[in-house]
């Protein structure tokens, strides 16, 4: 009974893909200190992760859910849980629709601000799932979801929106929408033949390169002109320089000849740039104080 509870366990946090979340809490935390100039209390920290984790734990369940037959028709996705056996459909309908409603009970416990936004995260969240179906602008959709975690960690200790907050979010959707348009490549060949419309499937997987360079230049940018409208120091610019470095190696990495690497481009080195920003933004916020 352990060994099988265990099993399903690690089958579903595969589903969700768990790990992916170094993308956008990182970000959350950076928006939360900086909204703070420090340390969030225990209680509303508990409660932005809590918020996150059933947000994304909700869009990753029912994007398995609606991209069943669609991964089920792709080599690189047909082992998911769902087309392989693993995992029924009506599981994971029902899991993001769990996840979707502890997310909103997360943001009545913030404040009124957050919990009368959540619905409208949840339809950007969720409704990405479809739009790889008709617009080849799939991956910003994708970097808006993200870029929703900033937004929504500033809310939960200010009680408003400013600017800062969404500078970041503009960051993590440039970044998100550049390294979603390197990952979409390897899926060339199966979103072609299942008419799908990614942005490489349309316009080749050259200018799909491209465009990811010109977005992760523009996050780059976006996190610059945080730190000038929050009046972040030095430490803070270390961090968005290393970032810098650290996209400009992605880059390196994949070539429209070369697209052997995507998943060390994809996971390696973005797994790491949020955790940069986070790091330095407390080291400059403490070193300071």
């Amino acid at each position: 009974m352990i060994r099988r509870a265990c099993q399903q366990t690690s089958i579903v946090l595969e589903m969700i893909k768990f790990e992916h979340s170094v993308f956008a809490l990182p970000f959350a935390f950076t928006s939360a200190l900086i909204g703070c100039k420090s340390l969030p209390s225990a209680y509303l920290l508990g409660w932005i992760i809590a918020a996150c984790v059933c947000a994304r734990t909700s869009a990753m369940s029912f994007n398995r859910w609606a991209d069943a037959r669609i991964d089920a028709m792709n080599a690189r996705t047909a082992a998911r849980a769902i087309p392989a056996g693993r995992l029924g459909k009506g599981f994971a309908l029902g899991f993001s629709i769990l996840s979707a409603l502890l997310f909103v009970i997360c943001a009545a416990m913030i404040n009124r601000l957050a919990f009368a936004l959540s619905p409208l995260a949840l339809v950007i969240l969720l409704g990405y799932s479809y739009t790889k179906r008709f617009t080849c602008w799939s991956h910003i959709v994708l970097g808006l979801a993200l870029g929703l975690a900033p937004v929504g960690a500033w809310i939960a200790v200010k009680g408003d929106i400013a600017i800062v907050p969404l500078l970041i979010a503009a960051g993590v959707l440039s970044w998100t929408s550049g390294f979603d348009l390197i990952y979409s490549c390897q899926d060339y060949d199966a979103d072609v033949r299942q008419g799908l419309f990614s942005f490489p499937a349309r316009y080749g997987i050259a200018n799909a390169l491209r465009l990811s360079a010109l977005f992760h230049f523009m996050a780059v940018m976006f996190f610059t002109g945080t730190g000038v409208m929050a009046g972040m120091g030095w430490l803070y610019y270390c961090g968005v320089f290393t970032v810098a470095i650290l996209l400009y190696a992605e880059h390196r990495i994949v070539n429209p000849s070369d697209l052997s690497r995507i998943d060390v481009a994809f996971f390696t080195v973005n797994s790491w740039v949020g955790m940069v920003i986070l790091a330095f933004t407390a080291l400059d916020l403490f070193t300071s104080h």
